[in-house]
């Protein structure tokens, strides 16, 4: 089973300082060695990804715990805004989530409440993992 193949991953990137932060995400495969993912460009990920495009994976559950036995997988994350990666994350995130999707969004609105306006999923991520 390829790391794509999982329903979650724990993404870890990482502040300025050096220091990591771990969230869940979703994933699909890309081919040829990548994968990909999407986030807010609202978010402190995306932020971080500007600033270092360092990222470590790994199958985890829903929370981001990594699951026993799995390994971590080391990459270089490219954020994409249009172009065929973007479409292709964009895609097969919603074909492989279905119902999953709006649900999670209809979330995001409610935890976004009374603080404006907060994107979601316009922003596609790459990665090329390490062999």
């Amino acid at each position: 089973m390829s790391i794509a193949d999982e329903k979650y991953i724990a993404v870890q990137t990482f502040k300025r300082n050096g220091e990591p932060v771990s969230t869940a995400c979703w994933i699909t495969g890309l081919g040829d060695g990548k994968v990909g993912f999407w986030t807010s460009s609202d978010s402190f990920k995306y932020k971080r990804l500007k600033n270092d495009p360092r990222i470590t994976i790994q199958p985890s559950d829903a929370r981001g715990r990594p699951k026993a036995g799995t390994s971590v997988a080391t990459g270089t994350a490219v954020i994409v805004t249009s172009g065929a990666d973007f479409d292709a994350i964009m895609s097969q995130v919603k074909k492989k989530y279905g119902v999953m999707v709006p649900i999670s969004k209809f979330m995001n609105v409610l935890g976004h409440l009374g603080k404006g306006k907060y994107a979601y999923g316009n922003v596609g991520v790459v990665v090329t993992l390490n062999a």
